[in-house]
């Protein structure tokens, strides 16, 4: 988010100055290393999640598409930014990869008919293929259907426009562009507090962690976009804006294989549909990695719970961040989220054996010996005030704003780094409203579709898709 953020200011407005501190040793270590998520271009073109079924069976497409709509404009802008050199070739961060949905049961089955049957009209969504028939769906990926049980119902549908996105290395891309247009990365520097100055600026007190040493620095506006530690920073800021808010973290862990005899029977993103009370980023799927040219399969994720907002903080951030205003939101949220507790709980006392069970469920020949078990990145969930409910977990995303706009914070997880350029672009508009009538005409130029919604004009959809599809070397 803050990489994006600074790429599209330093190409609206090349004459400010900017200046990134991260804590750790190396930028994109936390939510956005490519070892610490699924990689998905979240398109909603298989995550079951952004469709689920009305009490009365329906199945409509509005978030699905509205998903779709923002990942576009983060293609056109990924686009845009190689065409112009400001990013390298596009193999280097996103590849080519179906997306696919698998389920099994009867009433599964029926359920991906229906949703099939909402999507395959919609432009962005042209090309979805479904299948319920073993040797289509074995021809797609073989894994799912190799010696599973022939009178189990299985359906599955498939996109030829998904994408495996290494967000690590769309991150490094962006700063480093941007050190090469003036701007600052300060490394290993820790952001302690900020406060608000009488002037509207404000001070940013700072430690480098080598050496341990202190200084300031004054900003005119400043994004948090700390992952799990923008909420602690948020607090600090003191604004009104961020008073409410709690945070739920919630860990993972993947199984990993990179055998090659394994890796070559499968390439797609398949997502199933969650366990009952697991949160959204617990959709299990099987995917195809690439990470450093090197091809890989993760499966996952498999959820848990530790009070630690980032995988390389401490114990104490989730009662460190307990204050008079979040607090009956927190409990309300722990009152009424029963089944999410009990998912965890399962989660968290789940054998080895039960982890390649699940992973069985969609492979069937999966042994142990082939895999490995890595750690995900932390996912900090919203928690926030709600009148009628007292306090509610939010698994989107949310951007908080000071009244002036000089200070702006992101908090939650999916779809995360997939939307970050529609997410960034509407900051500018809520931050820099005087500005932002300036760089529209320039805006527009990055991104096509800019205002508009590609769903409402099949032309305009497919031109888009096709320009891009070119410009990252993606199929058309």
């Amino acid at each position: 988010m803050s990489a994006t953020l600074g790429t599209l200011i330093k190409q609206l407005q090349p004459d400010w100055s900017i200046q990134v501190y991260e804590r750790l040793g190396d930028v994109a270590e936390e939510s956005s290393n490519p070892w610490n998520n699924a990689g998905t271009g979240h398109a909603a073109l298989c995550e079951l999640n952004y469709m689920p079924a009305a009490a009365d069976g329906s199945v409509t497409a509005d978030k699905a598409v509205s998903i779709n709509e923002q990942f576009q404009i983060s293609r056109q802008l990924w686009a845009h930014l190689v065409t112009t050199g400001v990013l390298p070739e596009p193999e280097k961060f996103i590849n080519p990869t179906p997306h696919m949905t698998f389920v099994h049961g009867k009433a599964n089955v029926a359920y991906l008919k229906k949703r099939f049957e909402v999507l395959k009209d919609q432009p962005l969504f042209a090309g979805m293929e479904y299948s319920d028939d073993p040797a289509v769906i074995g021809e797609w990926t073989p894994l799912l259907t190799k010696k599973r049980n022939p009178r189990q119902k299985i359906a599955a549908t498939r996109s030829d426009m998904g994408t495996d996105v290494d967000f690590g290395a769309l991150t490094k891309f962006y700063l480093d562009d941007l050190v090469k247009q003036g701007a600052g990365v300060h490394r290993n520097t820790q952001v302690t507090n900020l406060t608000k100055r009488e002037d509207g600026t404000w001070n940013v007190k700072l430690l480098r962690l080598v050496g341990q040493t202190r200084s300031e620095v004054n900003a005119r506006f400043v994004f948090v976009g700390a992952g799990g530690g923008a909420l602690a920073l948020l607090q600090h800021s003191g604004i009104p804006e961020a008073k409410g808010f709690g945070g739920f973290p919630i860990s993972g862990q993947f199984l990993k294989t990179s055998n090659p005899k394994i890796v070559a029977q499968h390439q797609a993103k398949v997502y199933g549909k969650a366990a009952v009370g697991a949160p959204p980023m617990s959709v299990p799927h099987l995917d195809t990695r690439v990470v450093d040219g090197e091809t890989s399969l993760l499966f996952g994720p498999y959820a848990g719970f530790t009070p630690k907002f980032l995988k390389s903080s401490t114990w104490f951030d989730l009662p460190f961040s307990i204050r008079a205003h979040n607090i009956v939101p927190m409990l309300a949220v722990g009152m009424s989220n029963f089944d999410l507790v009990k998912y965890l709980v399962g989660e968290l006392l789940a054998s080895r054996t039960k982890k390649m069970k699940a992973l069985q469920e969609f492979m069937p020949t999966a042994k142990s010996e082939d895999w490995e078990l890595i750690t995900a990145g932390q996912r900090v969930q919203v928690m926030k005030k709600d009148e009628k409910k007292g306090g509610v977990l939010q698994f989107g995303t949310e951007v908080i704003t000071s009244a002036d706009g000089s200070i702006a914070g992101l908090l939650g997880a999916s779809p995360g780094a997939s939307t970050a350029a529609p997410i960034m672009v509407d900051l500018l508009a809520r931050c820099f409203p005087r500005e932002y009538v300036a760089w529209e005409s320039k805006l527009r130029t990055m991104i096509p579709s800019l205002g508009t919604k590609l769903s409402d004009n099949p032309e305009a959809a497919a031109t888009s898709l096709a320009a891009t599809a070119k410009a990252l070397h993606l199929p058309a």
